[in-house]
């Protein structure tokens, strides 16, 4: 069997790859741009790839792909009605990143809560050196413990952001993006409510034509100033200049993102010129990546191949 990985480097340099080995000969591809895909999948027999697009147009060039086995859950960069037309077989991967996540939504909101950059930058820059107290109080903090978390999208990780904000003393709030999801054990409110109630907020889910836009200006409005928003859904659920206007009016007390509707971020991008940088956290769509989260990704994979080749089937989109 011939393999290739097209964009190895999404997986990172510290995950051994070598487990594709025993499937047969692997060629292992940094990054591939659209102009490359055509030539590097030509007589491949599996292809293993992210964020490559995958269409008719390069796919219809390499006859002998039997399998697409794909590093994520998505599979938009897949065209899935000529997979189905050329007997082309796509497998993906949920629920690995589920935990580093969650844990990832919480580095974020209390790096926003405690403002570690203002304090840490206190520090470092030697003004506690002379500072006339033990300690220093220009930036209060506040407690999770009675405070509101309202979560937008209650699927597995939304879950498990609100178990473990209720171990911390929240209340919990949600809003169903979909109207489906509304059997949970927490007090379903309209958007609006949430909004209007919530002292955290947190973004967790897919990107629809229902969550396309779904906070803007408006809904920036009717957050408490004292509110943090985070975003580890997808970028284009947030306004992005809609945000910006809103942090500098002082409209929320902060944002943390993991997700932009354009990544990597644009040079033009309104969120790289706030006024108050101290305000919004910006990490580069790194939530998912824990070690642990993608050492399990790369052996959903080597398990879908696997099970491919014995006929079997197994997470087959």
């Amino acid at each position: 069997m011939k393999l290739c990985i097209l964009d190895a480097n999404t997986l990172g340099q510290d995950i051994d790859l070598s487990i594709f080995d025993v499937f047969g000969e692997v060629s292992i591809y940094g990054m591939t741009k659209p102009t490359e895909v055509a030539e590097r999948i030509q007589n491949q027999d599996i292809i293993i790839a992210n964020k490559v697009v995958l269409n008719e147009e390069n796919l219809s060039q390499a006859p002998t792909v039997k399998l697409i086995s794909l590093t994520s859950t998505g599979v938009n960069n897949v065209d899935l009605d000529y997979t189905k037309k050329a007997g082309i077989a796509v497998t993906n991967v949920a629920g690995y990143s589920t935990d580093s996540v969650v844990q990832h939504t919480f580095a974020m909101a209390f790096y926003l809560l405690h403002h570690l950059s203002y304090y840490d930058h206190y520090v470092k820059s030697s003004t506690y050196v002379d500072n006339d107290s033990f300690t220093h109080l220009e930036k209060p903090f506040v407690e999770l413990k009675g405070k509101t978390w309202g979560i937008i999208g209650m699927g597995a990780i939304g879950q498990s952001v609100a178990t473990i904000a209720q171990v911390f003393g929240c209340r919990i709030v949600y809003f169903s993006t979909s109207g489906k999801n509304t059997d949970q054990p927490y007090e379903n409110l309209p958007l609006s409510a949430l909004l209007q109630q919530s002292d955290i907020i947190s973004i967790h889910a897919p990107l629809t034509s229902q969550t396309q836009n779904l906070i803007t200006y408006k809904e920036l409005q009717q957050m408490k100033k004292s509110a943090i928003l985070l975003n580890v859904g997808r970028g284009s659920i947030i306004h992005e200049p809609d945000l910006a206007q809103a942090l500098d009016e002082e409209l929320i007390a902060g944002a943390g993102l993991d997700v932009l509707a354009s990544e990597p971020i644009q040079q033009d991008n309104p969120l790289l010129q706030i006024k108050n940088k101290e305000r919004l956290l910006i990490t580069p769509h790194i939530a998912w990546s824990s070690i642990e989260a993608r050492m399990r990704l790369i052996h959903e994979v080597s398990s879908n191949i696997e099970a491919f080749l014995a006929g079997k089937e197994r997470n087959r989109v």
